[in-house]
């Protein structure tokens, strides 16, 4: 599948206000304080983990947001796209600025694309690892997308509730071989030319399934421990993939490497539509988009034959 537009319209029930009360009155789009409160409501900045930045990247508080464009990576082409959108506020995953900075000269991109968003009036607000972490999040959302039952974290919030934390484990509802897992894997995602690299024997058969959307090789000690028969994620490399085979056990867990920006594209749409309900249930009229900019870095790859 490629990436396309995810279109939610943010827009009360007829006949209802803001307030609920019925009076008819139209709608107003929300200020970007209140959507930041909406944010907060579903992706608490208290789950982010302690070496992340998250939160309002550049935007006025006090300015009306009428379109919002959802991103993955807020690289420049990703910024045109907002602009062309006429979005006021574009919501990323990954951080513009995740390490401290002491000038945003437009001499770099990442100062050119500052510029631009302020430039532009365009707000940028980053929801990192605390959408995965969150209900809903992103491993959430590659988990339903796969079909599995009894999910919980593979690690649990520090300061969530249970079932929230980084990365997920769950049930199949029926015993498949790894083949026609990765067949069902590569289906749901987005086309990217790295493709799904998978490490363990085709015909091998697989039923508990662990998953972390974005990189996910710091985990693979609790993957272990959850008994998973395969780990879905992704920028697995090559040391930690070689000893976590080595460390195998009945040759399990197997491990299946997609493209990072693929297996987090998934939380977009579902990202889309929960902030555009809550903004509706608050009486206001947003316009939200999903980006269909791909942002995976990789354009063609070449395989023996």
């Amino acid at each position: 599948m490629e990436p396309e537009n995810t279109d939610v319209s943010a827009t009360p029930a007829e006949g209802n206000d803001a307030a609920g009360n019925g009076s008819g009155d139209a709608a107003e789009a929300p200020t970007l304080g209140t959507v930041l409160l909406a944010v907060e409501e579903l992706w608490p900045e208290s789950l982010a983990e302690d070496w992340d930045e998250v939160g309002l990247v550049a935007g006025h508080p006090s300015a009306p947001v009428g379109r919002i464009l959802f991103a993955v990576d807020p690289t420049l082409e990703v910024i045109e796209e907002a602009i062309e959108f006429g979005a006021e506020l574009l919501i990323t995953h990954h951080p513009l600025l995740l390490k401290g900075v002491t000038s945003v000269a437009a001499t770099t991109a990442k100062g050119r694309a500052i510029h631009r968003l302020i430039e532009s009036g365009t707000g940028l607000l980053t929801v990192h690892t605390n959408g995965d972490s969150a209900v809903g999040g992103v491993s959430d959302v590659l988990a339903d997308a796969l079909g599995l039952q009894n999910v919980e974290p593979l690690t649990p919030a520090a300061n969530g509730l249970p079932e929230e934390g980084i990365g997920r484990v769950g049930d199949l509802d029926e015993v498949v071989t790894l083949g026609d897992f990765a067949a069902r894997v590569f289906g749901i995602l987005p086309a990217v030319a790295g493709g799904v690299r998978v490490s363990g024997d085709r015909d091998g058969l697989v039923r508990r399934v662990a998953v972390c959307g974005g990189a996910g090789d710091s985990l693979l000690g609790e993957v272990r421990a959850s008994n998973a028969d395969v780990y879905l994620t992704a920028d697995l490399r090559h040391h930690p993939a070689s000893e976590a085979r080595e460390a195998a056990v009945n040759d399990r867990p197997y491990l299946i490497d997609v493209s990072h920006f693929a297996s987090e594209w998934l939380w977009l749409p579902a990202a889309a539509e929960a902030l555009g309900n809550v903004l509706s249930d608050q009486g206001h009229d947003v316009e939200i988009r999903v980006s269909t900019t791909n942002s995976d870095p990789w354009d063609f790859i070449l395989t023996p034959g």
